[in-house]
Parts: structure tokens; sequence; C-alpha cells
């Protein structure tokens, strides 16, 4: 079945919001939770921190669930257009992994990735893998659309 312009956007935008919940789970769940390297918010106490982390788990629930029932809407109308699917994932969490990178800990300093003497190896690390997600996503997204025409 050939996507249509509709089918495109709602595969890619289900996707993204699986995408950037998807990675906000693996953020909170390895690095908040298992590593304990940082909370959401760690600028305050460790209860404050904690709660942050739960807030933060709570929107990362409401977005999966959100791009779950969007995707399921348009798995059973058949509607998936697969490449711009794969595309939206990556981009969403490409773009959550360097919103959080940029915006969370440089610009705002609500956590750093970890607490060290050489930052700047985690922060490119962290980055790094955020542009390498966010590339694979826009190759993705520009191979399907030029399938598309």
């Amino acid at each position: 079945m050939q996507a249509n312009a509709m089918d495109t956007r709602r595969s890619l935008r289900a996707t993204l919001f699986l995408g950037i919940g998807l990675m906000a789970a693996v953020d909170e769940i390895l690095f908040h939770q298992i590593l304990a390297w940082h909370h959401f918010f760690d600028r305050s106490t460790p209860t404050i921190g904690l709660l942050s982390d739960g807030l933060l788990h709570a929107a990362e629930l409401l977005l999966l669930a959100a791009g779950f029932y969007l995707f399921m809407h348009l798995s059973r109308a058949g509607a998936i257009a697969r490449l711009h699917a794969w595309a939206g994932l990556f981009i969403g969490a490409g773009g959550f992994q360097l919103f959080d990178g940029i915006v969370n800990h440089k610009l705002l300093r609500l956590h750093q990735v970890r607490y060290v003497e050489e930052l700047w190896i985690y922060d490119l690390a962290w980055n790094g893998f955020s542009l390498v997600l966010l590339a694979i996503g826009f190759l993705l997204w520009r191979r399907a659309r030029a399938v598309e025409r």
C-alpha cells in the first residue's frame, strides 16, 4: 500500500512521540536510577531530585502512551508509512537527547550528565550520540521523501 501525505505525517508524528518517550525512559532508568549519576533537578535536596525524576517519568509515560495510541490507530488502518515511522523514532530520540544535553545540562543547568572533573568527555559523548540519532532519523526521512515521489 502506498502511503498518502496524511499517513506519512501521522506516521512521523506518532513515532516522534515514541522516540522522545523511549529516550526519556532510557535516560531516567539508566542514568537516574541504575547508575544514579544525576536527578532531573539536582539543584535542591535529594527529595526534590526524586520528585523531579518522578515527574519526568510521568511525562515520559504520557508520551509513550500517546505515541502507542497513534501508532496502533495507524496500524489498524494499515496506514503506517514505515520509513517515516522509523525516521520519527530516531528524530524523536535524538531530539530529546540533544535538548537535554544543551538546554537542561548547559543553559538551565538542571543537572549534568555526571559530576566529574572531565565533564566535557561526558558532554561530548551525550551530545555526539544525540547527533548520530538525529542524522539517522533525517537520512531515513530524506529517503522516505524520495521514495514518496
